[in-house]
């Protein structure tokens, strides 16, 4: 297990952070802990193990998000991810889509907090990592505070290292996932008296949370900030996260030494059969708002999917040189 610290961290969205994006991602940052997307645990117990486990050493800090309702799958699943050399076990107690929720996982666990204590303790029997709660405040009339408390205190009676709260509560009908995202008002009030009334429970907080100004202005109460969508539709917004963030200091990078670091990786996989369409479409927020930028997203969107698309798709339109020199 690698050392590391919750203070910034990437969220685990599905179809998202794959581990392409992982890779691409970690020249811009090397301490920000990534999330692998939502793995069931029928899918790792009885699928392509391979296919949702692997990753490169580099991804490192790394942690691996499950999501299931069954303490001894849990707790098997945890064991193979500690086989793997992940950092982090976490479980999915927010997510609101109805494919979940039939599933009986995600967000609908809130209201079974003593089954979700079961999974906790399960998976901390089973192996030694951190293991971790990723939940909601609330979902539908189900959202006041005292039930929130009762939530939590039995995660913590049950040996949870640390809870990651989306600081919204989820509407398990009527909403879609999306509007799950936006529609209900965030609550950073409420994340911070939990922190109060847990003092001693490391806690993050995701759900609004865009810049690192912000993520720093959250730090000075709480232990963590998990950073969205936002990461990924504009990646260089983490380009000095480890020195506000977490005070190292690295030589300065730029977005085109970024990409240039990034083209031995992707000639690898093409190699070795991964579709170029696979690891660019990572790549398009990177030259966010510089001149140049939409060519180039139109010239990797129309032309990576092709059949045989090489490295050459990925080439800088002349705009992007010239603005850098």
């Amino acid at each position: 297990m690698h050392n590391f610290t919750r203070r910034l961290s990437i969220a685990p969205m599905l179809d998202w952070t794959d581990r392409h994006y992982r890779y691409f991602v970690r020249f811009i940052t090397r301490h920000t802990l990534l999330y692998t997307e939502m793995v069931t645990t029928a899918a790792l117990l009885h699928g392509d193990r391979n296919r949702l486990l692997r990753f490169d050493s580099v991804e490192h800090p790394l942690a691996i998000q499950f999501a299931g309702s069954d303490p001894s799958a849990l707790a098997q699943c945890a064991r193979i991810g500690a086989i793997w050399g992940y950092d982090e076990i976490n479980l999915n107690v927010g997510c609101p889509s109805d494919r979940v929720q039939n599933g009986r996982f995600g967000a609908c666990l809130m209201a079974e907090p003593q089954l979700v204590a079961e999974c906790v303790a399960a998976m901390k029997n089973a192996v030694t990592l951190p293991v971790t709660v990723k939940t909601r405040i609330g979902i539908d009339d189900r959202d006041s505070y005292g039930e929130l408390v009762d939530f939590v205190g039995a995660q913590v009676n049950a040996g949870c290292d640390a809870l990651i709260v989306h600081a919204r509560k989820a509407w398990l009908k009527g909403l879609s996932p999306k509007e799950n995202r936006d529609v209900p008002p965030l609550r950073y009030d409420v994340v911070h008296q939990l922190k109060m009334d847990f003092p001693a429970l490391s806690i993050t907080l995701n759900g609004g949370i865009t810049t690192l100004t912000a993520a720093a202005n959250a730090l000075t109460t709480l232990d963590g900030v998990m950073i969205g969508r936002e990461a990924y539709h504009n990646p260089w917004l983490l380009a000095d996260a480890d020195r506000l963030i977490f005070g190292t200091i690295s030589p300065p990078i730029t977005r085109e030494q970024v990409l240039e670091q990034f083209l031995p990786y992707a000639a690898k996989q093409l190699a070795q059969g991964v579709p170029l369409s696979a690891m660019s479409r990572h790549l398009l927020g990177l030259f966010q708002g510089q001149p140049g930028a939409r060519a180039w997203r139109r010239q990797i969107s129309e032309q990576a999917h092709q059949p045989n698309a090489g490295l050459s798709v990925l080439a800088l339109p002349q705009q992007i040189i010239d603005s850098l020199e």
